[in-house]
This record gives structure tokens, sequence and C-alpha cells, in this order.
């Protein structure tokens, strides 16, 4: 149980949430590889070696090694991709694909944590393209995300800027902290991956969400709570539950393509099938 409203003559607080499996039941990334497809930017053959990566990341996500691995071939594979285009086509799509696998409980904590007077911070390594918009749809304070160099000719020029994951989440919540006034020793966070523990421990409150198995390990070894969210319901159908009105969205460590990242998983799953077979 959340604690009560904020005393707002101390320190600022904020609760930081992972997305994916954290906020949301999927991929923020591949759930979009359909409209992706539609739009020009994969293949067939992708398409369907991004519902087996899907498979892969619901059955237990990928460790650190694999995540380096995919961030050095993501770059290479998105270079020459439009940026508006990419934000086109999670516009279009957005409420269809990602508003029914929001969490019921995750959307409450939201909502909690906000009538409490806590700002909500979106941390994900996914693409801004993908998680802004997402963040704006929960009604977030602010986004950190990882973020691609883009060309003079609004193309992603295959060179990752700044990449938000394992410790470069908790650094990015510790200039959040020093820029916005937050007492971390009084935030919250939330994630499901083991590889968020440094931005887990960087709070006075942590919680491990749908943890994986080494995750769930570690809560247990440090006495983090555990949750369990297992509800995805479209907000429209929490209405008028889910009143928090979005709130506008800035973007803390800004943008990378959502294709960029679906394409490092596209090429875990293709390592896994092979290593498999």
């Amino acid at each position: 149980m959340l604690r009560g409203v904020e005393n707002h003559s101390l320190p600022r607080t904020a609760a930081f949430f992972d997305l994916d499996k954290t906020v949301i039941a999927k991929s923020s990334t591949l759930t979009f590889s359909k409209s992706f497809y539609q739009g020009g930017l994969i293949n067939r053959r992708a398409v369907l070696r991004t519902a087996y990566a899907q498979f892969v990341f619901l059955a237990g996500g990928a460790d650190h090694d694999q995540m380096e691995r995919m961030r050095a071939y993501l770059s290479a594979l998105c270079r020459g991709w439009n940026v508006q285009q990419v934000k086109a086509l999670v516009a279009e799509t957005l409420h269809d694909l990602i508003d029914p696998i929001i969490y019921d409980e995750a959307a409450s904590l939201i909502e909690e944590h906000h009538t409490a007077g806590r700002d909500v911070v979106i941390v994900s390594t996914s693409g801004a393209e993908v998680v802004e918009p997402i963040g704006e749809l929960l009604g977030a304070d602010r986004v950190v995300a990882t973020r691609m160099v883009v060309g003079d000719d609004g193309c992603f020029t295959g060179e990752v800027e700044y990449y938000a994951y394992g410790p470069t989440k908790a650094e990015a919540i510790r200039e959040l902290a020093e820029s916005e006034g937050y007492d971390l020793a009084r935030c919250y966070a939330y994630s499901d991956s083991i590889t968020d523990v440094p931005m887990l421990e960087s709070v006075g409150h942590p919680h491990a969400v749908n943890p994986d198995r080494a995750l769930r390990r570690e809560a247990g070894a440090r006495d983090w709570p555990v949750l369990d969210f297992h509800r995805p319901v479209p907000l429209k159908q929490r209405l008028p539950t889910f009143s928090v009105p979005p709130r506008p969205v800035l973007v803390a460590a800004a943008a990378v393509g959502a294709a960029a990242a679906t394409a490092g998983l596209v090429w875990y799953a293709s390592r896994r099938r092979t290593a498999l077979s």
C-alpha cells in the first residue's frame, strides 16, 4: 500500500517505471511490428521473426550480453529509416495496439502515485518514438528512453547516442533527481528485469514486478516487495477510475527509433532459433 499524499514542504518525489512487462504486457517495440511491415520498414520474414522474438521476450527476456549484441546490430539495421515515418506509424496504431495491453495494476499504481503528489517517470530501453506516446497515453510526467542520432535528412544515421539500459538508467534517474529536486530515498521504482537492479537500488522503495528468475532471487535476498501484474485492461474500460489527464511528457533522455529496438530483438530471435536448431 502506498503512503498518503506527499507533504509538499519536503523535497519532491517520483515513481520510476520500466515499461515492457512492467506497465504493459508485451514488448513495446515488437508490438508495432505489423505496423512497421505495413509501412515498408521491415519485410514479411522480419515480421515472423519478430513474433518469435516476442515469445522469447515473454518467456524470459534477454540477458546483458544478448542486449549488448542487440545494440550493435540494431544501429546498422535501422540506418536510413525516416524518423517521421516511424512516429506516424506509431501514432496511427498506438491506441489499438497499446491500450489493450496496459496492466490494470500498473495503471492503478500510476494513478495512486499521481494522487499522492508524485511525478511518474517511464524509464525504458526502447526508443522514445514508441515510449513517448505511450508515456503520454499513461499520463506520465517524463520519459527516459534510448536515442539515436538523426541526420540532417531526418533519417537515422545508425549511431546510438544514448542507450537507456542498466547503469545508464540509474544515472538518468540521479540526474533527474538533481534537476527536479527529487529525494531518491523517498522515491519508488518498478521493473521486471535483473538488468534494472541499478535503477531499483537507486531509490528508497524498489519493487520487482513480474520479475525474471534472477530478479526474483535478488528481490528475495534484499527483501524487496514482489508484485504480480496479470490483468491487461484497456484504459477506456477503467474510466472513470483512470481519470488522471495526460500530463506533458518531457523527454529526459529522449529517443531512438522504435524500429531500431525492434531490429535488435529480431536479430536475437534469429540467433536463438539458429542455436536451437
